[in-house]
């Protein structure tokens, strides 16, 4: 991984399509929360802005383009921030649903899960009683017997459609296996250098969120990446800082947002996404490292412009 740089990548998962409204008040769900939250994150500090649609009418998770097109305009208009767009989408949609934005709307950057998992978000039934639609329950309920489907063929597909649209990928890496999947589409020259890593800690399915996991999934990157990466972090949860803190002071960049946790310190729910930011930022400042602007950032990850993309 470069060392050179050490201007610090901060990507800000919005909404996500984890949490239902239910959880936090603060939550964006409608365009204009999505667009005044985004804003308000990159004016705090974000050097990307990770983004999933929801149902204005009741939070649910959308990957209709349609739904993108109500904030994405506005966004591109208003910040030089990095627009991420999901292909993650839920875990309960097809893979052609899930690719449909960032298949028509071209982005810079787009989110690519680098393997099936089982993807339980039940637990939070425990500490959630109470919800104002009908699916939040069902959707966690649900994830008792779910797997995230992300096949060789799935990725396959998606890695070939951004690649005809020069858009570039955020790899997500749940597991140590999925940096070796990642490897094999590097391999079949499907992924360029540099390209962005993104290693995911805390959710239940994939690996934990001890200092040896962090540790773990940043030697096995460097063994099999080199120079060719560059790694950024996120913590599920309550592991949101301490992952963050971590992986800055070993080189690294980080995420954080209301898709990762609600929370901005124990017991205390983040009012915004800007609060993370900003919190991330004291983090960064405390080891004496810099953030890096938009534009710095397109300059690492070799991407293709807010000028060319499709909203």
């Amino acid at each position: 991984m470069p060392k050179s740089n050490r201007k610090v990548i901060i990507s800000c998962a919005v909404t996500g399509a984890i949490h239902t409204p239910s959880m936090s008040p603060h939550l964006p769900v409608t365009p204009e929360q999505i667009i005044a939250d985004s804003l308000a994150a990159a004016e705090a500090g974000a050097t990307i802005l990770h983004l999933h649609a929801r149902d204005p009418e009741n939070g649910r998770p959308t990957q209709d383009p349609d739904a993108f097109r109500a904030f994405l305009p506005q966004l591109k208009q208003a910040t030089g921030a990095v627009l991420n767009l999901t292909t993650g989408g839920s875990p309960h949609m097809s893979v052609e649903e899930r690719m449909r934005p960032a298949a028509e709307l071209k982005p810079e950057v787009a989110s690519l899960n680098m393997g099936s998992m089982n993807f339980g978000l039940y637990p939070m039934l425990n500490r959630f009683k109470k919800f104002q639609h009908d699916w939040e329950c069902q959707h966690l309920e649900n994830s008792r017997d779910l797997v995230f489907k992300n096949t060789f063929a799935d990725i396959e597909h998606i890695l070939k459609t951004g690649n005809a649209n020069g858009t570039r990928f955020e790899f997500e890496c749940y597991d140590t296996s999925h940096l070796y999947n990642l490897a094999h589409f590097v391999d079949r020259g499907l992924v360029k250098a540099p390209f962005l890593v993104q290693t995911v800690f805390g959710l239940l399915g994939g690996i934990g969120a001890h200092p040896e996991d962090v540790s773990h999934m940043k030697r096995t990157a460097d063994r099999l990446f080199g120079d060719d990466y560059i790694w950024s972090v996120l913590g599920a949860g309550r592991n949101q800082m301490a992952v963050a803190a971590q992986a800055a002071a070993q080189g690294g960049n980080i995420r954080v947002g209301l898709e990762d946790s609600l929370w901005i310190s124990p017991g205390k729910l983040a009012q915004s996404n800007a609060d993370q930011v900003r919190k991330a930022r004291e983090l960064l400042a405390g080891l004496s490292l810099e953030v890096a602007t938009p534009d710095e950032a397109r300059d690492m990850l070799e991407l293709k412009g807010g000028g060319n993309v499709a909203f």
